[in-house]
């Protein structure tokens, strides 16, 4: 009876050679009852790169805990069926592996332990350069890793197509706001601003330059030499104002610039008649002299004045109508009219640029406007 229930157990045990162990769980270990290492898995063998490991204990090789530490083999007994996280000791990857026992028969048959790198796969493929031969052929994880690392590639791509896409996106934006010519800001920009300044009861002042003499430019020396000059004022007035101040071609020869901030009068009027005397410089066109002249008319609003925007702009434009009307290359202060009021009629058409006798100068003065 007894040999025929030994013939039946043989029967019924399943051998494998060390080299299907291998294939099939890369990262085995056989352990001897006492916890003695007899076997190891290809994949465990290039953790511990260098070492000889059969015949060390397990615990010399692993701190282990299923939660708790397990600190000799009654532990380890204990836990068989149950997951393990294991960290290996030594001048090895601190890698965190998760692994289970199960005992290979009797008793004193010994232990089957089987691992995986767990959370820490990502790692361990790099660390120890691993490949799809490293793993179990059941196993899926560098299918999922190459998933993943493609993911994170279309990710990067995306991001990066995005950012391709608002930086386009802002010089859509800006080009829609620059006037090609010069650099400045374009009329919607200068609206744009005007507009935010009158609604948060900003203050500000509005200058409003018109050239004089530029028509006889354009008509003498042609479209480039006109051209050549708008370059040359826009140069002009990036030079005397501010770098936050918004300075904006709104039409061919006019300009209209926003201070914002500025309310001291004086201080403004030497702005602009600093603006007026440098258009009098000659320009210089191959070598054609250019001569022209800019007169301003500018108003100021005060913090939490409630100005219209096309009550400043009018104002402005009537005050430059002034100058235009006193002998050009002028500086006239307006004033703005509050929102109550209907902004005024734009004034009579300015004059021509008639005379050729060329610019005149001038002192500034303040014209009187519709509502002050």
């Amino acid at each position: 009876m007894a040999e025929r229930r030994s013939r039946h157990r043989r029967r019924s045990e399943v051998t494998l050679r060390p080299q299907v162990l291998a294939w099939l769980m890369p990262m085995h270990v056989v352990l001897s009852a006492s916890g003695r290492v007899r076997q190891v898995g290809p994949t465990l063998k290039r953790l511990f790169a260098g070492q000889r490991l059969v015949g060390r204990s397990i615990l010399s090789l692993f701190e282990m805990r299923g939660p708790t530490r397990i600190a000799d083999m009654a532990a380890f007994a204990d836990r068989a069926g149950h997951k393990l996280n294991l960290i290996p000791r030594g001048e090895v990857p601190a890698l965190r592996l998760r692994g289970v026992a199960v005992p290979l028969g009797r008793p004193d048959d010994g232990w089957l332990l089987n691992l995986s790198f767990g959370i820490d796969c990502p790692r361990a493929v790099a660390m120890l350069h691993l490949s799809d031969a490293d793993f179990a052929p059941t196993d899926m994880t560098m299918e999922v890793l190459y998933l993943a690392e493609a993911n994170a590639a279309v990710m990067g791509e995306m991001r990066a197509m995005s950012g391709r896409l608002d930086g386009a996106r802002v010089q859509a934006e800006e080009e829609a706001l620059t006037d090609p010519l010069t650099g400045l800001r374009n009329r919607r920009a200068s609206d744009s601003l005007l507009a935010r300044q009158c609604r948060e009861r900003m203050a500000f002042a509005l200058l409003h330059l018109d050239l004089d003499y530029f028509k006889q430019v354009n008509d003498w020396l042609g479209h480039a030499a006109g051209d050549h000059v708008l370059v040359a004022v826009a140069a002009v007035l990036r030079r005397v104002c501010r770098a936050m101040d918004s300075l904006a071609r709104v039409g061919g020869d006019e300009f209209v610039l926003i201070l914002p901030g500025m309310t001291d009068g004086p201080r403004i009027a030497r702005i602009a008649e600093r603006i007026v005397d440098e258009l009098k410089q000659p320009i210089l066109f191959k070598g054609e002299i250019c001569r022209i002249s800019g007169s301003i008319g500018y108003v100021i609003v005060r913090e939490g004045e409630a100005a219209d925007p096309s009550g400043v702009l009018a104002a402005a434009d009537v005050a430059l109508y002034a100058a235009k009307q006193a002998g050009r290359g002028r500086v006239n202060e307006g004033k703005a009219l509050p929102r109550a009021l209907n902004a005024p009629a734009r004034p009579p058409a300015r004059p021509p640029d008639g005379p050729t006798d060329g610019p005149t100068d001038g002192p500034s003065a303040r014209v009187a406007v519709p509502g002050e």
